[in-house]
């Protein structure tokens, strides 16, 4: 199981498509005694991976200590990072604090794309220097990008490019509008772009080593076994069956984009908002509507719940509209 906790709000950027509208320092974040005992309770609650992201983490000057103490109590500490604050001495720091690894964003090969998309001059230089600061400090690190109608035709490309920097994965990350992701949703895939990428990734998954893994895309489940690719997952929407977020003041939600807050760390013990609550639990019965509660392949894609709540008044449980498989194939095709 995966959590990840957006440990601050603080960030140097300013990216167009921030789901947590990140920038300047939320007022009361959780302190270092809190997020221990937030650590504490992830553990109890039996999660493996343990995912400090932000805004950029960091921009925490506690973010050692935490990631220090999350790999004392058995969590596998790992971080999501913009990579412009990572110097040689920052991977070394993470690396003996018992880091496992580091998602870095490039979203273009073209630096005035990235830069401009994340709001920040030599954004560029300065992500790819930390990958290569994680690369001779022996931090393994993955490319992180996210996939806009502008950069679509550059994400093999780019795959390539983490390849040859020598990054562990490159996680294709598929927006959903929320936050300032709102105000450039015309910018996202149409359905039809949606299926095609997804497919040329999992393609491209035949002809590299390192790991293709679409986010929030569960559609590549299906896809996959449609192309006879194999993969490690089991599921494509892990939100509230094996995976969640915390913002940084404590809320938790059942995924970054799924944007409905079901309890409060400070308030009530993780292990029991993890265990006990009612739309997690509503979550993970699988009981969705319309066509992804007819298609057989929704235990292992599941549909995007966070989409499906954007374009369903709200409702996690609805169809994902994006995903263009129809529910005659859904009958007759199974799970390949």
């Amino acid at each position: 199981m995966i959590i990840s906790w957006n440990t601050t709000n603080k960030c140097n950027m300013y990216c167009k498509h921030c789901y947590r509208n990140s920038g300047i320092r939320a007022k009361e974040e959780l302190s270092t005694e809190e997020g221990k005992l937030l650590l504490d309770e992830i553990v109890k609650a039996g999660f493996k991976i343990m995912i400090f992201s932000g805004g950029e983490p960091l921009m925490r000057p506690d973010i050692y200590e935490l990631v220090e103490y999350a790999s004392e109590i058995g969590l596998r500490p790992v971080l999501g990072s913009n990579g412009t604050l990572i110097t040689l001495e920052v991977a070394k720091k993470l690396k003996d604090a018992g880091a496992m690894g580091i998602g870095i964003s490039l979203d273009s090969l073209n630096t005035k794309k990235h830069d401009n998309f994340r709001n920040y001059s030599g954004g560029w230089h300065k992500a790819v220097m930390g990958m290569r600061n994680c690369r001779e400090a022996k931090l393994p690190f993955q490319v992180h990008t996210t996939v806009m109608d502008w950069n679509k035709n550059e994400i093999l490309d780019i795959t390539d490019f983490a390849v040859d920097i020598g990054a562990v994965a490159h996680h294709v990350f598929f927006m959903v509008p929320t936050g300032r992701g709102l105000n450039i949703e015309d910018e996202a895939l149409s359905k039809e772009e949606y299926e095609k990428t997804l497919k040329n990734i999992m393609l491209k998954q035949k002809e590299v080593s390192i790991e293709l893994k679409p986010t929030c895309a569960p559609q590549f489940m299906r896809i996959a076994a449609e192309n006879g690719v194999k993969t490690r997952f089991r599921k494509g929407c892990l939100a509230g069956t094996a995976y969640c977020i915390i913002s940084p003041t404590g809320n938790v939600q059942a995924c970054a984009y799924l944007d409905m807050p079901i309890g409060n760390v400070r308030k009530i013990p993780f292990s029991d908002i993890w265990n006990d609550n009612l739309i997690l639990k509503k979550l993970r019965t699988l009981d969705y509507k319309g066509k992804c509660g007819i298609c057989n392949y929704k235990k292992t894609c599941g549909g995007c719940r966070a989409r499906a709540a954007f374009y369903n008044n709200e409702d996690p449980m609805a169809e994902d509209i994006w995903c263009l498989y129809s529910n005659v194939e859904a009958e007759n095709i199974g799970n390949g």
